[in-house]
């Protein structure tokens, strides 16, 4: 792990794309702002690792293909 002391102002880079903003700093609380190429996914660890979850137990429930289908309202092939 990298560890770095920035002040307000100072700016951090992250290969050619992306810059890491040291906004403001409120007790305890670092205020960061983000510059980078729109389809770099930015987000929150925790909001990170709820999407995850969510995708990885939506991958995990082994719906029938057939119910899946009658849910859209389409009928399967063979019959």
């Amino acid at each position: 792990m990298l560890v770095l002391k920035r002040r307000i102002g100072e700016v951090i880079r992250i290969g050619d794309d992306i810059e890491v903003h040291v906004l403001d700093v409120e007790g305890d609380v670092l205020k960061l702002g983000f510059v980078a190429p729109r389809n770099v996914s930015i987000m929150r660890s925790e909001l990170y690792e709820a999407v995850r979850k969510e995708n990885m137990d939506a991958g995990s429930h082994g719906e029938d293909p057939k119910h899946l289908l009658h849910l859209l309202g389409k009928k399967p092939k063979d019959e």
